[in-house]
Parts: C-alpha cells; structure tokens; sequence
C-alpha cells in the first residue's frame, strides 16, 4: 500500500499524530484487521517500533487489539476516531486552561513577573521593538498593547482593517471605554464596513478617513505599532507588524495626526451619504 507523504501530512495536523503512527494507522484502514508484523511491513515502519506505535494508537482511541494469538489489532471507524479525538482536544485543553487560571496570584506567576520586571530595567526603551509575523500573531499583539492603555488609544485602518478590528478588539475596548480610557478611530467607512463603525461609535470616537492608505496604532502617546504591508494584496499569513516602544517618536506621529484628526467627518454623517 502506497499512501502519499502530502496525506500523511494532513494525517498528522488533524490527528496530532507522528509520522510512523500515521502511516500504520491508514495500513491498517487498508487492512480491518492485521498483527503488528504485517503492518510494519505495509506502512514501511522498523518491526522494533510497531507495538509501541500500535500501543500509543490504542491509548489514542485509533485501534483496538483482539484476543488471543498471534495478536492481531482491529481498526476503529475514522468517524468515531474523529469524535474521540475531539473529545481528547477539549479535555487537554481544559485542563491546560485550569492549570494557567491556578498560576494567577500563584508564587511562580510572582516570579516571573519579577524576572521580567528586572530584565526590562537593564533595556533601553528604544530596544522594546519587534517584527510581529502573521495577521493573528499582530491581532494578539496589538491586544496586548491596548490592554495597558492608560490614557489614550488611537488607532488608523483601512476599511477592511475596521471590520477585522471590530472583531477582535471589540470585548477589550469595551473594557477601556468603561475605564475612560479616551479611544479614536480612524478609516475609510464604506457599505462594507459601516456597521462595525457604528458598534464601534458606542465605546469610540469613528470618524471617517479617505486618501490616506495607512495601518497604525498608537498607545497612551509611547508604544506604536504600524503595518508594513498593504491589506489588499498580502496574505494574512505574511502580514508584518513592527512593534517600538518609543514615546519620542510615537508622540511626534499622534501630534501630526491631530491636525488630520480635526478635519474628519464622523461615522455618523458619513451614514446618511452612502
């Protein structure tokens, strides 16, 4: 049986499988029924390795073993695998979920927080920066950012950024708004991104920007982030955005801005024109 490396692949992301486990569990799909042997044969795994595989799919829920000799393993329905996988998901990650909340208030979360905070006296402010990669790592990213807001947040996207924003950012923001926290909002309001203006009106100033194709963020006049990339054209996956700390350079940019800022319409006069 010849099953293909690209298969296999998919096999292991799904499964959470390794590559030798993949490849006697799809054997014996081809098989029902097989003994060990037989299956290091087929999936082209080391005879030495087969019964702790076969041993490590059985606690996995993948294959059962039969009664009696020579010892035989009896495939499980890839449906009911599915389903007992999901199971096994949901309960690591509960319990994973657990034992983060116990750390918080604990002495090891003490601990760290310390190491950090004597690390971060040694750094010169203009060293915190960084290349965030990916458009989900940049959304956990920019999440951090604001939830250290103090006093103020300004944020500038594309019209598609609005919307994406509005998803991901919405909860926190809410929880600054109720803080106080003084919260604008800048980008291009279309058919398309309307309605996440208006949800965001409620707990932000919106207003609408054209001709200015720019992705920036900026955090109580001190910590900024910007997109390097255009949204139009790169895939999620290769967005890229860089992270600094630096209240020199962040303030200068915020103060700029303030004067376009004036000039805005806001999200709700541009409502009745589209």
């Amino acid at each position: 049986m010849i099953v293909k490396e690209e298969f296999l692949n998919k096999l292991r992301r799904a499964f959470g499988l390794n590559l030798y486990e993949a490849r006697i569990w799809t054997a014996l799909l081809s098989r029902g029924v097989s003994t060990a042997g037989e299956l290091s044969d087929i999936g082209n795994v080391p005879r030495s390795r087969a019964y702790d595989i076969l041993e490590s799919l059985e606690k996995k829920g993948f294959v059962v073993m039969k009664l009696g000799k020579p010892i035989k393993y009896l495939t499980v329905e890839p449906k009911e695998v599915v389903e007992r996988v999901k199971k096994g998901v949901r309960r690591d990650s509960d319990d994973r979920v657990k034992r983060l909340e116990e750390l918080k208030g604990s002495d090891v979360l003490k601990e760290l927080d310390s190491l950090h905070k004597e690390g971060i006296e040694f750094v010169e402010p203009s060293d915190l920066s960084g290349a965030i990669r990916g458009r989900h790592n940049v959304y956990t990213h920019l999440e951090t950012m604001i939830k250290g807001a103090q006093k103020n947040i300004t944020i500038v996207t594309t019209s598609k950024g609005l919307l994406r924003k509005m998803e991901a950012l919405k909860p926190e923001l809410e929880r600054l708004n109720k803080k106080g926290i003084k919260i604008r909002v800048a980008a291009p309001i279309t058919k398309e991104s309307m309605d996440a203006a208006k949800e965001l009106s409620k707990i932000a100033d919106v207003r609408h920007l054209e001709d200015v194709n720019a992705r920036f963020a900026i955090v109580d006049d001190k910590n900024l982030m910007f997109m390097a990339m255009d949204d139009k054209t790169v895939h999620p996956t290769y967005d890229v955005g860089v992270w600094i700390n630096t209240p020199y350079f962040a303030n200068a940019l915020n103060n700029l801005f303030n004067e376009t800022w004036k000039n805005l319409p806001q999200a709700s006069k541009i409502a009745s024109k589209l």
